[in-house]
């Protein structure tokens, strides 16, 4: 099979999908693009600040992106790329892209407040504090994890560190412009782009090398910072140039691929059982993550999306088409070793250190099929990469941030200074990150990250249960994946417990016992009295 065909069939599945199934979200949700959004009605300039449409788009996109859906269906893809992309299909359209979309309007209709605050309104205390003890511990995850991966990447390929540096700068002038001296955004964003594009040059010609230890101390420190900077400063028109790195590459990945005419070499299907990741299901399901369902996008959307939103009608744009554009992304990466034979795969994987060093060779072999020399190509792609990488990273200690102080907010008063909020989140983030490598810690943050997708699509449910609406099509995605979580998080206690790694085996039986819980919680709401809205 030529990997153009299934380019071309994933991207019209997906492209069907946001016009069909976006559209009946869309009713289903009762969007009224005259309420009046908390960005607009609780301005603050800090946090609650309302973003264009491309610009809140750039945001969403790549702070949702990461590196989910290039770690997890490269790795998946041991298993035969087959089951992988009929999983970011199915599960992107009508799982990912529900919870995604459903979040984002929930909060948007309780004035921005967390997913915990809106289980706490419709379950009780009980589960708010239940959920935020599991979003914390879901994002010292993936921060600490996220830490490993651009460390690694930088040392891997130090030029896309240069260039990484380079444009946080250039992030810091385009916000100032943007948002002070007032530059009209089709302008500012010619020279953005034009300056990244200069940080790509300047990184191949200045290298910078440092060690995997050095990169994660000096990571800490740019996150810490950029959480708790206001919005305007860094998230928004970081985010927002992001975009025009992603739009770039999957461009000249698939004008590569036209022209290269890559055929398939990667087994459809290699068996139900990996010797090294394990069964198919439930493993899949939890590899893959961000490319199909990730509920680090529900505290997205609640957290930061929803007091950036200026019109209720821009959210399925916002947050259904990012899912599906991230979707997108996932069936590029695959494809980025379909090309390669299994022997090939393996050996590349680890040559490279993992999949984003792998993942940065096969796109950028694919950009220089249409003259591009091929280490500007490969450097430009891992840019991408841990742009993204960097991306969620300060993201996700923003959003640990407002969980500790929503958690601590009654009785422990020191939370409520920002930057007490950030570094408690911070020191687990950076002793995980310092203790371990992403392929131990990934299959872990792989169950906790999904458990939280079904946590969000069950507080959804319940809110929507409880106002009298309909509320099918959230609550079969979220019975779907509670039974695919339990599963992963009893067979990874299993295996751990076998291998005698008790730091890993104790954690996920606390996430196990959470998630109970909270399900059992949930199912107690429901049968209670109908709210009435």
């Amino acid at each position: 099979m030529n990997l153009l065909t299934l380019l071309l069939i994933s991207g019209l599945i997906l492209l069907i999908a946001y016009f069909t199934y976006g559209r009946f979200l869309e009713r289903q949700m009762k969007v009224d693009p005259n309420r009046k959004t908390p960005a607009n009605e609780m301005y603050d300039g800090v946090d609650y600040v309302p973003a264009k449409k491309p610009v809140l788009l750039g945001h969403h996109f790549a702070t949702i992106a990461g590196g989910g859906p290039i770690v997890g269906p490269i790795t998946a893809a041991f298993f035969g790329w087959l089951p992988a992309v009929l999983w970011i299909l199915i599960g992107s359209i009508f799982i990912g892209g529900v919870h995604d979309y459903t979040s984002l309007q929930a909060s948007v209709r309780h004035k921005a407040k967390s997913i915990g605050e809106i289980i706490r309104e419709y379950i009780g205390k009980r589960g708010q504090v239940l959920f935020l003890i599991f979003s914390i511990a879901t994002l010292i995850l993936i921060v600490g994890v996220f830490i490993i991966l651009v460390a690694n990447t930088f040392v891997a390929v130090p030029e896309a560190a240069t260039a990484s540096v380079l444009f946080i700068g250039v992030a810091l002038v385009f916000g100032f412009i943007i948002n002070q001296i007032r530059l009209s955004l089709p302008i500012a964003s010619i020279l953005g782009v034009v300056a990244m594009l200069i940080s790509v040059w300047v990184g191949i010609s200045f290298p910078l090398e440092l060690s995997a230890v050095t990169w994660s101390f000096i990571l800490l420190i740019y996150a810490y910072i950029a959480s708790i900077l206001p919005v305007w400063v860094l998230l928004q028109p970081r985010d927002y140039l992001n975009a025009f790195l992603l739009y770039g590459m999957i461009a000249g990945a698939t004008l590569g691929i036209i022209i290269a005419a890559p055929t398939i070499q990667l087994p459809a299907y290699t068996g139900f059982n990996h010797e090294t990741l394990g069964f198919l299901f439930p493993i899949l399901f939890i590899t893959i993550a961000c490319g199909a369902i990730s509920g680090f996008h529900s505290l997205v959307s609640s957290g930061t999306t929803a007091k950036q939103l200026d019109n209720e009608k821009n959210g399925k744009f916002i947050a259904y088409g990012s899912m599906l554009l991230e979707a997108f992304l996932a069936i590029i990466a695959i494809g980025a070793v379909a090309y390669l034979t299994q022997a090939d795969f393996a050996a590349r994987m680890a040559e490279l250190g993992g999949p984003i060093g792998t993942f940065s060779a096969g796109i950028g072999y694919f950009m220089s099929h249409w003259g591009i020399d091929l280490t500007v190509a490969t450097t430009f792609t891992a840019l991408t990469a841990s742009a993204f990488l960097l991306t969620t990273l300060d993201s996700a200690t923003r959003l640990m941030r407002y969980a500790i102080q929503e958690l601590g907010e009654e009785h422990i008063p020191a939370v409520k200074n920002n930057h007490v909020a950030t570094l408690a989140g911070l020191i687990g983030a950076g002793a995980l990150a310092l203790s371990g490598t992403w392929e131990r810690v990934w299959p872990l943050f792989g169950s906790a990250n999904q458990m939280l997708g079904a946590l969000a699509l069950l507080a959804v449910s319940v809110w929507l249960i409880k106002i009298g609406a309909k509320a099918y099509y959230v609550v079969i995605p979220m019975f779907f994946m509670f039974v695919v979580t339990v599963s992963a998080l009893g067979v990874l206690m299993y295996n751990n417990f076998l291998l005698k790694n008790w730091l890993l085996f104790g954690s996920g039986l606390v996430l196990f016992i959470l998630c109970i819980f909270l399900g059992i919680e949930g199912w107690r709401s429901i049968g209670k009295r109908t709210k009435t809205s």
